[in-house]
Parts: structure tokens; sequence; C-alpha cells
């Protein structure tokens, strides 16, 4: 039997992942959210009983955006997670992606990365060389990660952050859109503006 997908959460992030999946060639089965409002998203119907995650030869994603939730869900069901890539996207043979994860148009992920599970790179990141990217960790559009860094889990950086090589990103941080990190980050920390200052760190 041929391996269908379905998506967790019938949101806008979902749309996407429902087109990253058309676009490879994946069929797409059906879409399950929790919120019994949701009915429709794109051509497809959204169901709303837990009875679809036994379904047989099915990978599932969580189509949420936010780390938290995603990382809630994917603790409180135990399913069976496939991945999503985007045709456009440039991924080295030597890279890792774990699974759950989702690599949007027009990333690249270059030699002896290691994405971990559950991640998101959004469209256009690029990210180098030798970095690690830990789970449940949001990269949002046109980021950079130069070659040897680290992100911490449940990480979130904003649209066109760039971090210089070598920096370590601690647990659940948040750097602002346009952010540029020129010096490692603390877990929980928020860091904004060029170059990036801490305007807070949450306990």
């Amino acid at each position: 039997m041929k391996v269908s997908y379905c998506i967790y959460g019938a949101s806008g992030h979902g749309k996407v992942i429902i087109e990253i999946l058309e676009n490879s060639g994946k069929k797409v089965n059906l879409l399950y959210d929790d919120d019994v409002n949701k009915t429709r998203l794109l051509d497809y119907n959204v169901n709303h009983d837990k009875q679809v995650f036994i379904l047989p030869e099915i990978r599932w994603i969580v189509g949420i955006g936010d780390n938290v939730i995603r990382k809630k869900i994917v603790e409180n069901n135990r399913l069976n997670y496939g991945v999503a890539i985007h045709s456009s996207s440039q991924i080295s043979k030597r890279t890792q992606i774990g699974i759950g994860s989702v690599v949007m148009a027009g990333v690249c992920i270059n030699s002896s990365t290691i994405i971990g599970e559950h991640t998101i790179v959004n469209t256009s990141t690029s990210i180098d060389h030798d970095c690690i990217i830990e789970n449940y960790v949001h990269i949002s559009p046109n980021a950079t990660l130069c070659g040897g860094v680290s992100v911490g889990e449940g990480t979130h950086i904003g649209a066109g952050a760039v971090v210089i090589p070598g920096i370590k990103i601690g647990k659940w941080a948040k750097i602002g859109a346009g952010s540029v990190i020129i010096r490692d980050v603390p877990e929980n920390a928020t860091v904004v503006g060029n170059p990036g200052r801490m305007i807070n760190r949450a306990k």
C-alpha cells in the first residue's frame, strides 16, 4: 500500500504543508483538527474523529507553527510521523532531517547539518555547514544561519535574522525579526536588534 500523509492542524501553516506534499507528488489523505468549527481547508475536508490516528500506512505532520503547541501535540499523540520537503529546496546529502520536520520552498541547507524533529525551516532560509538545530525549532523566512551555529529546542528565529558563525542559542529563546546575532544567546532569552541585545529572559 502506498504511503499517504495526514496533517494535524487545519491552519495557514497546514496549507503550506499541503502544497509542499502535493508539489513533491505525495498524496494528502486527510486533515485533522481538534476545533470542530474547522470543516475545510483548501480542497480537503477536516476530520475531528481521533479514530483516524490508527489508519494504516499514514505519515503525520503537525501543521501548527507555534512551537509550544506543536510539542504538546506530539507528546500527547503517538503517531507515525513523516517529513515534508519542498522540491525546490537544496539540501546536502550529508544533512540529517528529523521526523515531523518541514522544509519549505527555496531553503538551502549545507553539509553536515542536523535538523531535529518537528522543526520548521521556513521559506528561503539559509543554513550553512555543521549547524545543529534541535527539536521544535521554527526558523522563519529568509533567516540566515552561518556555519557551526547551534539552536536549542523550541527556539523561534524571526524572519530575516542573521546568526554569525559558531553562535550557540539556548532552548526556547526568541530572536526578533531582522536581528543580527553576534554573541551567544542564553535559553529563554528574547533578543532583538542589530547587533542583537537581550530585552527579556523568562524564568
